[in-house]
């Protein structure tokens, strides 16, 4: 007879037990030593249930199944609630897959190596700042708090190094899909971060320790949308708003953008906002009453099987649901076993039509899977969730300057669920305009190219 040592839902009442203590990620043993002895540890830190599928569900869903409006009810407890809704009453499919054991697959290299060099080294400052407390000054690289007991040390690892790579450049193709199924707008767009501190490399860029990054989107089609730009200056400091300059070719000028525009389209028909990026969109001193709500197992779109280079020339994901077969791109998720929950609200946003937001953490690599706002009212407003994997696969591998794999997104779902607007898109691997999707500046001057306003100018009358 063989006896377990922990019954089927020993993970779970852990996970359940440790929102009210500030405990560390992990179950049997804490996680971040297990990380640093080896890549694949993670197998000792959780029990069976919440690293197998299978097992979590007892023999209801397993990898190579794909969940449907038939069998989504199984699952409802490991998706966010908007997931839950797009399956059950719109036709979208989830495909399922092993979890990932091996947590270097959740990082890119240098990212890793910097939070395992630098763990530790972390302090929030009394004016709520993170600085190195060994140096005392801006943050030196890697997730800040990998070992995050609050809120706020959770989505600091998401707002000091959003792509996690000192600089990014995506060229993204995007997809608005109206409530009748039709697409209603299609976009091409760059997207460009520049870290000027908490950079992997350990430097401060042009001296700038006063910055954390620059960032600037800017579109390249359609014809009547080419050359629309912004540019975002963030300074160090999470209490102060960054800089929002934008650039609309039809008045040839640039103006500068008030605060609360962070909480609208970009462009017609499109639910992105500044604020969604990476879950982390405005400083997050800007925002406030943090505080961690629930941890448990969830899915999430992390593995490899996300990436589709190779599979289509131009990464380009296939479609399925919504009226017309048109709303949703693929997916593959898999059991996360352990993610925290925040809460948090825009303090700092007088006249923020958002009343809070929701994110569902990644405990393992600190970065987020899936993320809602709510209205005023307590009604959810919009979901935003994202497809991370590796940018290697049996066809092609991305590689970084050293020779390491990519890890980034590879999509994302944005939708406005009040509205039934539904954008998605993802990093191609070429736009119209020739802009290309890479990490590392390399010989280019991005910050002249990219990343001032003369550069806004510059691009919006090519």
């Amino acid at each position: 007879m063989h006896i377990k040592k922990y019954d089927f839902n020993y993970g779970r009442r852990l996970l359940l037990q440790k929102v009210a203590v500030g405990a560390t990620a992990g179950v049997l043993m804490p996680l971040w030593p297990m990380i640093a002895r080896g890549a694949d540890n993670i197998r000792k830190v959780y029990p069976e249930e919440l690293l197998h599928i299978e097992a979590y569900t007892k023999g209801k869903v397993k990898p190579g199944d794909v969940i449907t409006a038939d069998n989504v009810d199984i699952v409802k407890d490991l998706l966010d609630p908007v997931a839950y809704q797009q399956v059950k009453t719109m036709g979208r499919r989830i495909n399922i897959v092993e979890s990932t054991t091996d947590v270097t697959k959740l990082f890119s290299h240098d990212y890793l190596e910097a939070t395992l060099k630098n763990k530790g080294r972390a302090i929030l400052g009394a004016d709520g700042n993170v600085y190195d407390k060994t140096e005392g000054t801006p943050w030196s690289g890697g997730n800040p708090f990998p070992e995050a007991k609050d809120g706020v040390e959770a989505t600091a690892n998401l707002t000091l190094c959003w792509g996690r790579h000192d600089y990014s450049q995506y060229a993204v193709r995007d997809w608005d899909i109206s409530p009748g199924g039709d697409i209603a707008y299609q976009y091409d767009f760059v997207w460009s971060e520049l870290n000027t501190t908490a950079r992997l490399d350990g430097k401060t860029w042009g001296g700038k320790k006063d910055l954390l990054r620059y960032q600037s989107v800017f579109f390249t089609s359609p014809h009547d949308t080419a050359g629309t730009a912004f540019l975002n200056t963030w300074p160090y400091d999470q209490r102060k708003f960054p800089e929002l300059k934008g650039y609309l070719p039809v008045f040839r000028r640039v103006r500068d953008f008030p605060t609360n525009q962070r909480f609208e389209p970009l462009v017609p028909g499109m639910t992105l906002f500044l604020s969604d990026a990476w879950a982390a969109g405005d400083p997050m001193l800007t925002w406030g009453n943090y505080k961690i709500v629930e941890r448990k197992p969830m899915l999430g779109a992390i593995g490899g099987r996300n990436f589709m280079g190779g599979y289509n020339d131009n990464w380009e994901r296939p479609v399925h649901g919504g009226p017309k077969n048109q709303t949703f791109h693929d997916v593959w998720m898999e059991l996360v076993p352990e993610v925290i929950v925040v809460d948090a609200e825009p303090v700092g946003y007088p006249r923020a039509p958002v009343g809070k937001k929701r994110t569902w953490i990644d405990v393992r690599n600190g970065m987020y899977i899936a993320y809602n706002t709510y209205d005023r009212r307590g009604k959810i407003w919009k979901s935003f969730e994202p497809q991370y994997a590796l940018y290697s696969n049996d066809k092609m591998t991305v590689k970084d300057a050293n020779g390491h794999p990519i890890w980034s997104f590879v999509s994302v779902l944005s939708h406005d669920i009040q509205a039934n607007r539904m954008s998605r898109f993802g990093p191609a691997r070429q736009v119209n305009g020739g802009y290309k999707t890479n990490w590392g500046e390399g010989s280019e001057d991005v910050y002249d190219k990219y990343l001032t306003v003369q550069a806004m100018q510059r691009l919006g009358a090519d």
